[in-house]
């Protein structure tokens, strides 16, 4: 239970926090942004007084941008860690894409001269995956297009530019490089020490392969032994070393958790080699997918979506764990300012909880 509420706690899921969206933004290291609500919801959930329109102006203003990082998916991460742990997430993303599909379509061609001439094209205006690949497919006629475009994608720092991403506002994902998006601001290369640190003050304490899983870092042990003089070390009930930064802070195994409801791919559920931490009676599956999730007690208690026309919206929470009368009026309390929060201008909104 002590790992349970004290990754609450760093995850500001156990008490609402006064901190300014951005800076809740950097200290989680990014989130999940494949859905571009997301990071609304997850936000919403531990911020109080969470203003939306204050990280779309964020984004707006480059401060934080949406591009590939974290095990190949899109993050919406500060300006300054996007510049600071991109590089040091290459060799992730260049072992990813030798081992995906798009590698084997393009088997033996020589990648260099494909992302200079990606470099080139998207700094000159952002494009769509589309646009890239046939512009690419026009100059390797041999080849297939789909591929060149995502090996641009995987091996290139992109990012997708506003206003998709923004508060009540939409564009299809368009794209240009970090460099070009953030011409002018300083850059500063992190390094591998300071992503794994930044793991542990958001999720850990940790096992090695608990961050292998969050960051697919190639060779965790030698980083983790290049931080000894810098991490405490414990051990869990399994007798596994657990690594964490000097002055992590750890939640009272009795405070009480309250209900918070979480985005379909929040991190939370995905920095972990070994969930239990998080998850009870209720696992994370494929039966989540296209839906948001939500804890009760601190773990995994079941599943929401949100279904929305111009003019209503409907929240559909489907409770999988064993909750008694109290706790599900609790749900149903926090459900109903998740809807409003998230359909404020609907002339309807209607709540299910199921079972009934």
């Amino acid at each position: 239970m002590t790992l349970n509420r004290t990754l609450l706690a760093r995850q500001l899921l156990l008490e609402r926090s006064d901190t300014r969206p951005l800076d809740a933004v950097a200290h989680l290291v990014g989130m999940q942004s494949q859905v571009p609500l997301d990071p609304y919801v997850g936000l919403w959930s531990r911020l109080r007084d969470f203003d939306p329109d204050a990280l779309g102006r964020a984004i707006l203003e480059r401060r934080a941008v949406r591009m590939t990082l974290l095990r190949v998916t899109l993050h919406l991460v500060t300006s300054d860690q996007a510049l600071r742990f991109r590089p040091a997430l290459q060799k992730a993303l260049e072992r990813a894409f030798a081992s995906s599909a798009f590698a084997r379509e393009l088997g033996g061609l020589d990648l260099a001269p494909v992302l200079e001439r990606g470099v080139e094209l998207l700094d000159r205006e952002p494009l769509t995956t589309a646009q890239l690949r046939a512009r690419l497919g026009e100059e390797w006629p041999d080849h297939d297009g789909n591929a060149l475009a995502y090996a641009v994608r995987y091996l290139v720092p992109l990012v997708q530019i506003p206003p998709r991403g923004v508060w009540g506002k939409t564009l299809q994902p368009t794209m240009t490089t970090l460099a070009a998006w953030l011409e002018g601001v300083p850059a500063r290369a992190g390094t591998t020490d300071e992503l794994v640190l930044a793991y542990l003050r958001a999720f850990g304490p940790a096992t090695a392969a608990d961050i292998r899983a969050w960051s697919w870092l190639a060779d965790v042990r030698s980083a983790v032994e290049a931080l000894r003089g810098r991490l405490r070390t414990y051990r869990d009930e399994r007798g596994r070393v657990l690594y964490d930064v000097e002055d992590g802070v750890f939640a009272d195994p009795s405070t009480p958790a309250p209900v918070r409801f979480l985005p379909q791919f929040d991190n939370v559920f995905l920095s972990h080699a070994d969930r239990g931490r998080i998850m009870g009676e209720v696992v994370w599956d494929h039966s989540f997918m296209h839906h948001g999730a939500f804890l009760a007690d601190g773990f995994l208690a079941g599943r929401w979506k949100l279904t929305r026309t111009k003019a209503e919206a409907s929240l559909d929470v489907d409770i999988r764990a064993n909750v008694r009368a109290a706790q599900r009026r609790r749900i149903r309390d926090e459900a109903e300012g998740l809807l409003a929060f998230l359909a404020s201008d609907a002339s309807a909104r209607r709540l299910e909880l199921s079972p009934s």
